[in-house]
């Protein structure tokens, strides 16, 4: 991750902490509600699947993939802003070193001996422009 990035989670991380301590929160108990959020963030990436994939009967088809990788994206940033709260001074470093370590399980040990294939969405998940437009033409 570049450094701009890990200077605005930096910035979202302290403006959190600063509010909460205005509020009287100590340290642990902030760290807790930021744990709490990144379940709510998943929470929310997995209602966007289950919409994605119109499994809730009653909602059908109430997200498309672009809501699900969204909430991903939010869950992500989260969850770096947790880590940022729970370790200002070294949270890229602490970060890379876990990645590494982590990454190094499934990974062969030089990155050059293996160029990961580009992910591609499978052909079975239409786009919502296309599911939008098929439940408009179904329902008229």
């Amino acid at each position: 991750m570049n450094s701009d990035a890990w200077t605005t989670i930096d910035h979202l991380a302290r403006l959190f902490s600063r509010l909460d301590t205005e509020r009287g929160l100590a340290a642990e108990e902030q760290w807790s509600l930021q744990v709490l959020k990144m379940s709510e963030e998943v929470g929310e990436a997995a209602q966007a699947v289950i919409g994605a994939r119109a499994t809730n009967p009653r909602k059908g088809r109430s997200h498309d993939w672009e809501d699900v990788h969204a909430e991903v994206a939010d869950a992500a940033i989260t969850s770096l802003v947790s880590l940022a709260r729970m370790r200002p001074d070294d949270a890229p470093a602490f970060f890379a070193r876990l990645l590494g370590q982590k990454a190094a399980a499934f990974l062969p040990a030089k990155a050059s001996d293996h160029v990961p294939a580009s992910p591609v969405a499978p052909a079975s998940m239409p786009s919502c422009s296309s599911d939008s437009a098929s439940r408009r033409t179904a329902s008229s």
